[in-house]
């Protein structure tokens, strides 16, 4: 999950402001239906609470179009005492376009929205080198699915020696490619290039990262007219891989509820007082996340710090804050485990899910 993005927001006391906004401009009234719609959300702001300066950066914020609107159809905003701390684009307009008001950021639905965004490297190949990209969280792509972007911003470049045989050539692209996996992180590899140098590249890869290195059978190591299908291969890699992960996570989840014995921890946690205790304790390592579970929505006291966090109100003071506030149990969760670096997985699949849409693998 790209934690990372959340930081601005996770560091920082509220209240705040969350908006979800519908930035299509199909409409020849676009122009117009941009400035109603900022001034419904800004108004619905005010309504629940906000003050004069955090609406007013917000409908700022709203009125200012950011990026291709054919490209993003969605837009997340955060702002809290008059500032826009964070604004980032959905991959698409949101089921339900909202604003709230509350103690802590309600980043529960943008992290569902943007998914897992597993790390995938790219590779684009023939006879003379290979060029290298990153595409995904720690690869420094701008958007999910926007492999352009990340490749302009992480790519890297080998070229090999003119008096070298094929399989020369294929050997050091082959030794570069298993360098440039292990240091950035990646989950998987797709080739791309003409079919004898991607097949002899890939068997030159040693066992284990082979069987993680798919190949695309359209385009070429220079930009072609198959760079849409290109990209549709990756997309097709990095959504497999995302929910090889989401399976693994909800396994380990399962397996780990019923290990401890009678004196032992068990190294799973669901339900609401288990979760909120672990994560004062800072014992979170993997927050399962299902956002139309029961116990999501349920309230649960919280402070200005990530660690003020209890099932009652009354446990707050106990933990040095004196004006708690009642906030969602998944945002509050959430905010917990990403300030001490838990990883956070969203799972939709209702099977799938902990009871009550909450749970998490302990450390």
């Amino acid at each position: 999950m790209r934690i990372s993005l959340l930081q601005p927001v996770i560091d920082r006391p509220g209240p705040w402001a969350s908006v979800y906004a519908d930035t299509s401009h199909a409409a020849e009234d676009a122009a117009k239906q941009q400035e109603l719609r900022a001034s419904a959300t800004t108004a619905q702001l005010f309504a629940l609470g906000a003050d004069e300066a955090t609406c007013g950066a917000v409908h700022e914020a709203l009125l200012t179009r950011r990026g291709d609107p054919g490209t993003h159809a969605g837009r997340a905003l955060f702002a809290a005492h008059g500032a826009i701390v964070l604004d980032t684009p959905l991959p698409g307009p949101p089921a339900v376009p909202f604003a709230a008001w509350g103690p802590v950021p309600r980043v529960t639905p943008l992290l569902a929205a943007i998914g897992d965004d597993p790390v995938c490297l790219v590779v684009r190949l023939d006879r003379t080198g290979a060029d290298f990209a990153v595409v995904g969280e720690r690869g420094g792509g701008a958007e999910r699915g926007d492999a352009r972007a990340a490749r302009e911003r992480s790519e890297r470049h080998l070229r090999t020696a003119a008096d070298h045989t094929r399989e020369q050539n294929a050997e050091e692209i082959a030794d570069a490619v298993r360098k440039e996996f292990e240091s950035s992180g990646a989950e998987a590899v797709v080739l791309v290039g003409e079919a004898p140098e991607r097949r002899l590249v890939h068997g030159k890869l040693p066992e284990p990262l082979r069987a993680l290195t798919y190949e695309s059978e359209h385009g070429g190591r220079a930009p072609s007219a198959e760079s849409d299908l290109v990209e549709r291969d990756i997309a097709q890699v990095r959504a497999a891989q995302e929910s090889d992960h989401i399976a693994q996570v909800a396994d380990r989840f399962r397996a780990g509820a019923g290990v401890g014995g009678k004196h032992a921890k068990p190294h799973s946690a669901a339900g609401l007082p288990a979760l909120v205790e672990a994560a004062r304790e800072h014992r979170i390592d993997t927050l399962l996340v299902s956002p139309h579970g029961a116990d999501s929505a349920r309230q649960v006291w919280v402070g200005s710090d990530a660690d003020q966090l209890a099932v009652h109100g009354m446990e707050l003071p106990n933990l040095g804050e004196l004006r708690p506030a009642a906030a969602r149990a998944d945002d509050a969760l959430v905010r917990s485990a990403a300030a001490h670096g838990a990883d956070i997985v969203v799972i939709h699949d209702p099977e799938r899910a902990p009871a009550g849409g909450l749970g998490a693998i302990l450390r």
